[in-house]
């Protein structure tokens, strides 16, 4: 039997934005994918989710204007 690949959740994450200051989580050790960048904080998903959660106070795009 096959040994279960972890979740890359498990791992150490990092916190992206994109041009729309829209944020999610990505995996430490890859690089953002097109459109978003760092926003200078890592650590494991709740630590992560925790920060976006206090930065990320409007969801709404901002293209469609705040």
């Amino acid at each position: 039997m096959a040994k279960a690949q972890s979740d890359w959740q498990d791992g150490l994450l990092k916190v992206v934005v994109n041009e729309e200051e829209q944020y999610s989580i990505w995996p430490v050790e890859q690089k953002p994918p097109t459109g978003w960048r760092e926003a200078g904080k890592s650590g494991y998903r709740d630590d992560c989710l925790n920060y976006i959660a206090e930065v990320w106070r409007d969801m709404r795009p901002l293209s469609i204007g705040r």
